[in-house]
């Protein structure tokens, strides 16, 4: 083994690189895999039919941190399954937050400008 001081983007690291042998087949390292994170789609980020304090119905929940860009409802408006109700600015990019079902909105909780977390709370429909 061979050890070496490598800087990258300004950082320091002491490596440690194995000598192979002219004409030996390298072998590679055992590799400690990470854990994936979950993939979260839209579809399956919304939560089963629950009661919220703000509002009877299902609850919509954000799927992942971002700011309220744009709220499309108000409070007792009819909304179908699939209807645009917010949308969520995430990464530079804007997401469609749309209605489980077809219902009628009980409660908007979030409003343009808020800073929400994954699985907070945005609005609640009731079938």
């Amino acid at each position: 083994m061979k050890r070496f001081n490598v800087t990258v983007n300004g950082k320091a690291y002491d490596v440690a690189v194995e000598e192979i042998a002219e004409g030996s087949t390298p072998v590679a390292a055992p590799v400690q895999p990470k854990a994936a994170a979950p993939q979260v789609s839209p579809q399956t980020t919304q939560s089963a039919p629950e009661t919220s304090a703000a509002g009877e119905g299902e609850s919509i929940n954000a799927p992942m941190p971002g700011t309220i860009l744009e709220v499309k409802v108000n409070v007792g408006d009819t909304v179908a399954r699939g209807q645009v109700i917010m949308i969520l600015e995430a990464m530079k990019m804007e997401n469609d937050i749309v209605s489980p079902c077809d219902g009628k909105i009980t409660s908007v909780i979030a409003k343009k400008g808020d800073s929400v977390n994954s699985s907070d709370v945005l609005a609640t429909v009731l079938k």
